[in-house]
């Protein structure tokens, strides 16, 4: 059984946020060998909603509120541990988190960044692409938006 946290900066404990970048590192710079500056500024203003399972945080995400990366609120760094991908948790941590953000910011649609081999899963959430695909940290993502 999972269970969901939603926490500001500021409400992380040290063990929640080593748990987090270590977490993000391990997936975005080891597993997909990709060299970035993951530390952005931006998790100082975000929501970060972290998922355990017996104690061990294993998929995260991070809201950002609106005018921080586009007019809308976002939500970024998706992220699963490896374990656990292809059980489903990956679309209960993104359907918790889109509930959040309508909870946090309603009426506004929720913009993506996504990497563009996850465009069905995205898709399958209601996000719908917008525009042409483009390299970021020389990974292919498209733009995408989601309405309720």
């Amino acid at each position: 059984m999972s269970t969901f946290l939603v926490k500001t900066f500021n409400e992380l404990s040290l063990h929640e946020l080593y748990q987090l970048l270590k977490l993000r590192a391990e997936v975005f710079i080891v597993e997909q060998n990709c060299a970035y500056l993951d530390l952005d500024d931006k998790d100082l203003k975000c929501l970060h909603v972290l998922c355990y399972n017996n104690g061990q945080l294993i998929a995260y995400t991070r809201i950002v509120p609106p005018g921080i990366s586009y007019t809308e609120p976002s939500i970024g760094r998706v992220v699963n541990h490896k374990s656990i991908r292809g059980t489903g948790t990956g679309k209960l941590l993104m359907n918790f988190s889109i509930a959040e953000c309508q909870k946090r910011f309603p009426n506004q649609h929720i913009v993506i960044s996504a990497q563009c081999y996850l465009l069905k899963f995205y898709n399958d959430l209601k996000f719908i692409e917008e525009g042409e695909s483009y390299l970021e940290d020389d990974i292919p993502h498209i733009k995408m938006r989601y309405s309720s």
